[in-house]
């Protein structure tokens, strides 16, 4: 899967930091904004796909393991 098709399955696209770097001739890399999402591919367009299956697991994860009431509030808050 290319990083284009990626972009097709998530509603919002955002944009994110590729952390990458070479270890024992693989790509590895993370979400710079999104540490926890970490992947490998033995080539730099592989890695990306990768990375994008990851972060799209960890979105339907979340949206199906999370309840938020339809009433509710928002704060902006800096951290």
């Amino acid at each position: 899967m290319t990083a284009k098709r990626c972009r097709a399955k998530i509603d919002i696209v955002k944009q994110f930091t590729l952390e990458y770097w070479k270890d024992d001739g693989w790509y590895v890399g993370r979400l710079k904004e999104m540490p926890s999402v970490m992947s490998q591919g033995e080539t730099l367009e592989e890695l990306q796909a990768m990375i994008c299956d990851a972060y799209q697991l960890m979105v339907e994860d979340a949206a199906e393991s999370a309840f938020v009431p339809k009433e509710k509030q928002e704060l902006s808050i800096s951290l």
